[in-house]
């Protein structure tokens, strides 16, 4: 039987590292990019493949697809977590910034999703995670871009939920809160309602649950809530 093929774009470390991990324990074979090094010593140590290039760079994202196809010649799931993009008081941030935000956290999951959509619609299924941020229902000051790209992305996952859940292809959003693979101090852990940071290995199991067919009548969105005020959020394409 072949092993499922599962690609992460912000696999060389942090939250990406740990759903490879939990993927790799899961049997599927990896396919990873990150800016350093750090994927391709991780792919190593996985027996999977890596490609050093960044999300916002289209010819990278295209290398990725090529270069994951010639070796698996399938994709069954697709991961995209993506860096902070520029930060900066709301009306102070450059257009050229907006931009920059934009082309890191939007346009790659359109890029991907119209490499992988016809290779899964093929297949007869499959499985795409967009890792965002909570400030997308809960916009931050503190992240002004992040805040208004993200929510794109939440839209963006509702649309193709509905366009193409009839083939069998399901989008989701992961929403974490503020998790442990970075180093914050306390003040941020205290405004979960656990009084503690999420750990990255958590955010992880979620993550699988969401690109396997564990959740395979899930899709459109998934929301982890940080703070007291927060709710768990989540649809189906025929509730919005």
């Amino acid at each position: 039987m072949t092993n499922k093929v599962c690609v992460i774009i912000g696999g060389g470390s942090g939250m990406g590292a740990a759903v490879a991990k939990e993927m790799n324990n899961r049997n599927y074979n990896l396919a990873l990019m990150s800016p350093s090094k750090n994927c391709e010593i991780l792919a190593n140590e996985l027996g999977g493949i890596a490609v050093r290039g960044k999300a916002e760079k289209s010819t990278d994202l295209q290398e990725l697809f090529n270069t994951t196809m010639e070796k698996y010649r399938r994709i069954d799931s697709l991961l995209i977590h993506v860096g902070g993009p520029p930060k900066g008081d709301l009306l102070e941030i450059s257009d050229e910034d907006w931009i920059t935000a934009n082309e890191m956290v939007l346009l790659p999951v359109i890029r991907m999703s119209k490499l992988v959509t016809p290779v899964m619609q093929a297949q007869g299924g499959g499985s795409i995670v967009n890792i965002t941020t909570f400030s997308a229902f809960e916009p931050s000051l503190t992240f002004p871009t992040s805040s208004v790209y993200r929510v794109g992305v939440s839209s963006f996952t509702k649309l193709y939920s509905d366009r193409y859940g009839a083939d069998n292809i399901r989008m989701n959003c992961l929403l974490p809160g503020f998790t442990d693979s970075l180093d914050l101090p306390q003040k941020f852990a205290d405004m979960s309602v656990f009084k503690r940071l999420a750990r990255a290995e958590e955010q992880a199991r979620a993550a699988a649950f969401l690109l396997t067919e564990d959740s395979n009548y899930i899709t459109c969105l998934l929301y982890t809530s940080p703070s007291p005020r927060d709710r768990t959020r989540s649809r189906m394409p025929s509730s919005a």
